[in-house]
């Protein structure tokens, strides 16, 4: 079966990379949660991130923006000495401070986020083709910013499109691209 070249590699890429990646994904908790990995991820690799995911949802009550904005400092430590996740003061601090910005939102963090999925997408022929930021990351990071939200530059924004389905970038030899694309339109 041909995937991805990164998706490919092990066991667990292989399960992301053909059941959850470029899979149109809604819901506040559920893009929370993408939002938060992918910053957790900037600067590591993606597998570190999907291998520690079931510690960083219990650790992060599940996700659930509310339930993490209402964290203090007695969380903050306890994740900070939490070996299950990655302990890195920005990122836990980022996570806690996009939280209480969610619950401050005047409309669904999915329909925010949603609101930057490109009308049209052109499937990249060879994962040299997949872009690392688009205008439309970059202006999905420049509104996130403007709203309060930290650790999330365009690069983040677009592996967060890329990974919640809003993009399909899904290589033209991948077994993927042959099956209907979902719109978030």
């Amino acid at each position: 079966m041909n995937r991805c070249p990164w998706g490919d590699s092990t066991p667990d890429y292989i399960d992301y990379h053909d059941h959850e990646w470029g899979v149109e994904l809604h819901g506040d908790v559920e893009m929370f949660e993408r939002m938060c990995l992918e910053s957790f991820q900037s600067g590591l690799s993606w597998i570190t991130i999907l291998r520690k995911r079931e510690n960083f949802r219990r650790a992060f009550a599940g996700f659930t923006p509310e339930t993490v904005a209402a964290f203090g400092s007695a969380d903050f430590d306890r994740l900070m000495a939490d070996a299950g996740i990655v302990r890195n003061r920005a990122k836990i601090n980022a996570a806690i401070a996009n939280a209480r910005v969610v619950a401050e939102l005047d409309v669904s963090l999915d329909e925010l986020l949603w609101s930057f999925a490109p009308e049209t997408h052109e499937r990249p022929a060879t994962a040299a083709d997949v872009p690392a930021v688009t205008a439309e990351s970059k202006a999905m990071a420049k509104e996130l910013k403007r709203r309060g939200f930290v650790f999330l530059g365009p690069t983040t924004c677009y592996a967060l499109m890329q990974a919640t389905g809003m993009v399909d970038d899904h290589i033209a030899t991948c077994f993927r691209a042959a099956q209907p694309a979902v719109s978030g339109r």
